[in-house]
């Protein structure tokens, strides 16, 4: 399947694997990549540029296949360092990178100087035409079904991706609600050039998490997500565990007065522990609606080839039947 998006990419399949905290390291990027896919390093997860410069070099050990980095500016006191993280992708020769978070115009000048490809995840039309203003080469329209931060407007894939397509020139995939063939060939037919997935491919098996947190999403369904850090306007869709559970009643108790200090315990530094330790009520974790969709364990390549498959049954035998009929 050819697409905008695969032939920006240099890919395969029009299927890119998310940046992922505590996920997105090289086996996970690799196993992407080698099936066919975009596979995508977490550069914040790796702490310090000279961690991500070595992590870029195991996944070259691992694949010969374009994968690239994700690069979230979050604000924060202490801010990691962006500038030295830039310089790492670029000197590594990577030529793709998934910005997240912030508006990333100041680094944009180095990836374009340097050939770097860049695609900006956006939970809004109007986020996605100021990423295709400063450069941007696609975007990542995020949904609000996406696990992780769905941004504060609420607008479902249905509405968001058409709405970017009557507005976008630069290419964007589907993110938020992505598990198969069906979310591929619906998001192809809202305008979408290929479909970004994050909480399907923790459930792999090549996926550098703890049994545990592969289990959770296997057994939950799609009314086990929960929205948390509303009332700070930072919004997260995250699992339903006991941590979530304290946290969300700190914010009805505490409403208008709540500060970050309040809830630090169910989520700061929570991740090692669940996705390492597998400490399923370590505190709140990305998780979207999506689980709902997750009934198997497979490998990245058993995934991505049954979505192919699926994908190209549907548009070839389904559709056909509708059309001719």
């Amino acid at each position: 399947m050819k697409t905008r998006i695969t032939e920006l990419f240099g890919i395969k399949h029009p299927i890119i694997q998310g940046g992922m905290h505590y996920v997105g390291f090289a086996e996970m990027a690799a196993a992407v990549s080698n099936a066919g896919g975009l596979g995508i390093i977490t550069g914040l997860t790796q702490r310090t540029p000279e961690n991500l410069a070595k992590e870029i070099k195991r996944c070259r050990e691992m694949t010969d296949k374009p994968f690239g980095v994700n690069l979230t500016f979050l604000p924060s006191l202490t801010p990691p360092d962006y500038p030295g993280f830039v310089r790492v992708i670029i000197e590594s020769g990577i030529k793709i990178v998934e910005t997240a978070g912030n508006n990333p115009a100041k680094v944009m000048p180095a990836f374009k100087e340097a050939g770097v490809k860049v695609i900006h995840k956006c939970t809004s039309v109007r986020h996605s035409l100021k990423a295709e203003s400063i450069g941007c080469d696609a975007v990542s329209v995020d949904g609000f079904e996406c696990g992780g931060h769905p941004g504060e407007d609420d607008i479902p894939n249905f509405i968001l991706l058409p709405r970017a397509a009557e507005e976008l020139k630069i290419p964007f995939v589907a993110s938020g609600g992505m598990a198969d063939g069906r979310s591929l060939v619906a998001a192809l037919a809202l305008g979408a050039e290929g479909m970004n997935m994050g909480t399907r491919f923790i459930a792999t098996k090549e996926a550098p998490v703890h049994e545990n947190v592969k289990k959770a999403l296997v057994a939950a369904s799609e009314l086990d997500t929960r929205l948390v850090m509303r009332p700070l306007r930072n919004t997260e869709r995250v699992l339903a565990n006991a941590a979530v559970d304290r946290l969300l009643e700190k914010e009805k108790s505490l409403g208008a007065n709540l500060k970050f200090e309040d809830i630090i315990e169910e989520v700061a530094g929570v991740y090692p522990r669940i996705m390492t330790e597998g400490d399923m009520d370590a505190g709140a974790w990305s998780c979207g609606m999506v689980a709902g969709l997750i009934h198997d364990i497979p490998t990245c390549k058993e995934l991505i080839d049954r979505i192919m498959t699926e994908a190209e049954t549907i548009i070839s035998d389904r559709l056909k039947r509708f059309a001719a009929g």
